[in-house]
């Protein structure tokens, strides 16, 4: 049974076609995934659907359930029984855990919200997703990874509480919306049922920012949806999450559809063939590097919990880094990796010991740079243009009492050049560029302070496997002309690939360091999960 088609969409921005022509269906109890480069037109696809992009901004159709439908909102597709994850957070970060999930359906009686009820269902959906969080906790005070998790339990709510033997039901009852409250369903025992009959649920880069262990809690949840007939569209950069998940694929390149085939005809090789346009070898270059005298030093750095006194975030962690050197860090999420670095970088809200940088400014005033791993919240200005993104943190190199705007532009330019920053112009706003370049231009922006060491956090979170390709060209370049590197990642075989030693963390403590021969992701793993500790 067919629940989607989107026929001949073509979606036009001032100067850019993001779509051509592009069609695309989902048929009921499928898991159907949706790849191609950043820039390749796979989220604006997306938001057509969801309504983002309304009706009469674009050209082509869209049909649910075979009928033609034009959505002139969010809410219209919502009603229509579509959900959505976007890569984007749309959560408030002052309301609690609890309150984003069930926000704008929240329990309700004679118009007051039943806040004892709110939280205790919230408590159950967490339960219910495996999700180890306490629903009364602000949003703003989870890390980037847990805040994706409550993204991901706000869309899979309704699902997650909808008993498998709940029939779809026509169309037209498929009101989309969580009701509280009196307006509850509720079942045996007065306890309000979690209920929306959405059908097509759309993740675009779930698990960018989730742990092996928690993207297998979301596998299992789709594995569930799929058996009930849900439709999924599963965007993702992570090729073997896609063969693993999906039965079908589709492929787009430059807004147009290159194909799309049933996962099972396919392997990796080839739909990498098709996203790039070209045949790629190896993901991860080779590089041999000699690290020389240590060019960093971090001793004794204890970080505490702004917002639980006495809980310790970091615990005790020294290091060195060499002069061309590439120092990972691995560990699961919360294991204290980001907070270990935002520390050393000045910029973490905490107390602190061991730590002689104060601000961050004084961390770019000793050669310390830092990419951070939410780009978008703490990396860029994404109103401004590419040459004020990348010029901001070196403006003393560029200026003296007013700023010189040819110097400025000169250096944006050859910083645009150097890592292959594709925009018509380095005065385009940065917000329209593709995440692996809107990486670059934060790159970009550190190595103008002339770095001795280079914090890399998530460098390659949500962008497609060419620009990560580039990255770590990138990486291997700077290291081997003495840059010292110290890189945080999620993904194992990346840290395992591109480090020359492997530092491992456990609840805020080191638990093992290895030589990159020494190094293996069962080792690594014993020491993140904490079940074994190597000195």
């Amino acid at each position: 049974m067919t629940l989607l088609e989107m026929r001949g969409i073509t979606k036009t921005f001032p100067g850019v076609r993001a779509l051509d022509g592009v069609s695309f269906d989902l048929q009921a109890g499928e898991i159907h995934a949706l790849v191609g480069e950043n820039g390749a037109g796979k989220s604006t696809l997306m938001k057509i659907l969801a309504g983002v992009y309304p009706h009469g901004t674009y050209d082509g159709e869209v049909l649910v359930d075979g009928q033609p439908r034009h959505f002139k909102r969010v809410t219209d597709a919502a009603h229509a029984g579509i959900a959505v994850v976007h890569q984007e957070l749309s959560l408030v970060r002052e309301l609690s855990i609890a309150e984003n999930i069930f926000l704008g359906r929240e329990p309700r009686r004679f118009g007051v919200i039943r806040s004892e009820e709110l939280f205790s269902r919230a408590t159950a959906v967490l339960e219910e997703l495996h999700l180890a969080m306490e629903a009364h906790v602000p949003v703003g005070y989870l890390g980037i990874g847990q805040q994706h998790l409550v993204e991901i339990a706000k869309a899979l709510t309704p699902f997650s509480g909808t008993p498998a033997s709940s029939p779809a039901g026509p169309p037209a009852s498929r009101a989309g919306v969580l009701r509280g409250g009196e307006d509850a369903a509720r079942p045996a025992g007065g306890t309000p049922a979690l209920h929306m009959s959405a059908r097509i649920l759309i993740l675009d880069e779930p698990t960018a920012a989730l742990t092996e262990s928690e993207a297998e809690i979301l596998f299992a949840i789709l594995e569930r949806l799929r058996a009930r007939g849900a439709g999924i569209v599963y965007i993702s950069h992570k090729l073997d999450e896609v063969f693993r998940l999906s039965d079908r694929i589709t492929v787009l390149r430059d807004g147009r559809c290159v194909g799309t085939e049933a996962a099972s005809a396919l392997d990796k090789p080839r739909v990498i063939a098709r996203m790039v346009g070209r045949d790629i070898g190896e993901v991860f270059p080779i590089a041999e590097r000699a690290p020389g005298e240590v060019v960093f030093e971090a001793r004794g750095v204890t970080v505490e919990d702004p917002n639980v006194p006495g809980k310790l975030l970091v615990d005790d962690v020294s290091f060195v880094v060499r002069r061309g050197e590439v120092l990972g860090i691995a560990g699961l999420v919360g294991a204290g990796r980001s907070d270990l670095l935002m520390a050393l970088f000045g910029a973490h809200p905490g107390t602190k010991k061991g730590v002689t940088v104060r601000h961050p400014w004084d961390a770019i005033a000793q050669g310390i740079a830092f990419v951070t791993e939410d780009r978008k919240r703490y990396g860029l200005m994404l109103d401004q243009s590419l040459v004020h993104n990348m010029t901001l943190a070196s403006l003393r190199q560029t200026s003296r009492v007013l700023t010189d705007d040819d110097a400025e532009t000169a250096a944006g330019e050859r910083a645009m050049k150097e890592l292959r920053i594709k925009a018509t112009s380095v005065l385009m706003p940065v917000e329209t560029l593709s995440g692996g370049n809107q990486q670059k231009v934060v790159l970009a922006k550190w190595l103008m302070t002339g770095p001795k060491v280079l914090f890399l956090d998530e460098p390659t979170r949500g962008i497609d496997v060419g620009a990560k390709q580039e990255i770590y060209a990138q990486i291997n370049r700077l290291a081997s002309e003495g840059l010292g590197i110290v890189l945080v990642s999620s993904e194992l075989p990346e840290v395992l690939a591109m480090s020359d030693r492997v530092m491992v963390l456990h609840e805020g403590r080191i638990t093992g360091e290895f030589t990159r021969n020494e190094a293996s992701a069962e080792a690594v793993m014993s020491c993140a999960t904490g079940e074994a500790v190597v000195a």
